[in-house]
């Protein structure tokens, strides 16, 4: 793959592109298949681009940064549930049927476990569910 940052002749709005390969641009661009989303306009040009090079302990530098960040808001998330939410275990599919079907319960904030079957059939019965990802506290020591 290959990022191209492009340009409008027309209106000089500039956006970036990705192509499988330069030979691939080339062919697109012969076809006149580019086209400016501001305006329409099927001139458009590369522009100069500083090649995208990273070093590997940069990358690696980058990549634990926001993996740290991802990590403290997955607990945030956790924690706002616990407190928030009952947990129902595996009895989730029982109880999340059992909220949907009785009005006297709607109101009920529940979560806890599911297999994607599950989690497919509560969809197609019009139950609202949402899929979260649930990290050990080991993993925030490491």
């Amino acid at each position: 793959m290959i990022k191209y940052k492009l340009k409008c002749e027309k209106c000089s709005y500039t956006f970036d592109s990705w192509f499988s390969s330069s030979q691939k641009y080339d062919k697109i661009k012969k076809l006149n298949l580019i086209q400016c989303s501001n305006c329409n306009s099927k001139k458009i040009t590369k522009t100069i681009m500083a090649p995208n090079i990273n070093n590997l302990r940069s990358k690696k530098l980058l990549s634990k940064k926001v993996n740290s960040g991802l990590l403290k808001k997955i607990f945030e998330y956790q924690s706002f549930i616990k407190k928030n939410f009952e947990y129902v275990g595996d009895k989730f599919t029982y109880e999340a049927r059992s909220i949907h079907y009785d009005k006297k319960r709607k109101n009920k904030a529940i979560y806890g476990n599911a297999s994607p079957k599950d989690i497919k059939e509560l969809k197609s019965e019009g139950i609202e569910t949402h899929t979260f990802p649930w990290l050990s506290e080991k993993t925030k020591d490491n």
